[in-house]
């Protein structure tokens, strides 16, 4: 075992590229939601509601007051995240990494590139940052188990699609701690939080893409990509998750179950809400469950 005090010091390239052959790395994460929950003195909705904000370190836990935490919180991704980062990397452009920091929090769950980033630098803050530098900012955040990349796959023609990668926070107080605990959309930090879960749980998770061919308004046909928020594997194992904060409207019952539908594939298909549901499956075989089901039970995708 190596133990480092500091980020900076030792990730995990380093580790692989050291110990290669000789040894496992095991990832340790921040606290899941039924961790948090055990440890919590609170009901259910009020843990919840304190995991959306604060998240999952354990620090956060031992914490009574909400300034405490989010002290905590903005004073460790500034002095510990942040600068080890910048320090390890010799980063120059200190401005810049931390605004794009702000860029992917502000972004989780949407799909971006460097380019696009690149784009908004120069013609909203009149900025030069490369696509190169962005990209090599990017793997430094990830390096330093910040953020997380999920990949985009196509799910017809069974192939990854380089553009669009979408990024997540490793844990959600850090994310909401640099924006000032802004921005607090429940459907992106679900999310969020379902993206986490899965990889705790040993998952690979990428980004679905089912491209379809449809008409447009003047009857002409034309191809269209849907979004399946997760394509979840483990060995053999597949399944395909959807997350909405509700479905109470046709439209976003539409919206959510068009990709499934277009799967050419029987594996399980899922659909996360947000409450207390339990598991059940509607006339097309898909299953809906609620958010708290899925957390709180290890083996909630087998229903």
């Amino acid at each position: 075992m190596y133990v480092t005090r500091s980020n900076s010091k030792f990730l995990s390239s380093d580790i692989v590229t050291e110990f290669r052959g000789r040894g496992d790395e095991i990832r340790i994460y921040p606290l899941s939601f039924a961790e948090f929950y055990s440890a919590c003195d609170s009901d259910y909705d009020d843990a919840w509601d304190d995991y959306m904000i604060y998240g999952g370190l354990p620090q956060v836990v031992g914490f009574q007051s909400e300034r405490q935490k989010a002290d905590y919180l903005k004073n460790i991704f500034a002095n510990v995240y942040l600068k080890d980062v910048i320090e390890r990397n010799k980063i120059q452009n200190v401005d810049e990494i931390g605004i794009l920091v702000d860029v992917l929090a502000s972004a989780i769950g949407a799909p971006t590139n460097p380019s696009k980033i690149a784009n908004t630098f120069s013609s909203e803050r009149q900025m030069t940052y490369t696509n190169k530098t962005i990209s090599n900012h990017i793997d430094y955040l990830a390096d330093a188990f910040l953020i997380s990349k999920a990949s985009r796959y196509d799910i017809k023609g069974r192939k990854y699609i380089g553009a669009n990668l979408k990024y997540y926070f490793t844990d959600l107080g850090l994310r909401n701690a640099r924006l000032n605990f802004r921005q607090q959309e429940p459907t992106h930090i679900m999310e969020n939080i379902v993206y986490n879960e899965l990889l705790i749980r040993g998952y690979n998770v990428d980004v679905g893409v089912v491209q379809i061919f449809d008409k447009d308004k003047e009857d002409k046909r034309v191809r269209k990509q849907l979004e399946v928020d997760f394509v979840v594997n483990q060995g053999n194992q597949r399944y395909y998750i959807q997350v909405a904060y509700d479905m109470i409207s046709k439209e976003k019952q539409t919206q959510e179950f068009n990709s499934l539908r277009n799967i050419p594939d029987s594996f399980k298909k899922i659909v996360i809400v947000n409450g207390s549901k339990k598991p059940w499956r509607n006339d097309e075989g898909f299953v809906i469950m609620g958010m708290k089901y899925f957390l709180l039970n290890a083996d909630s995708l087998e229903f």
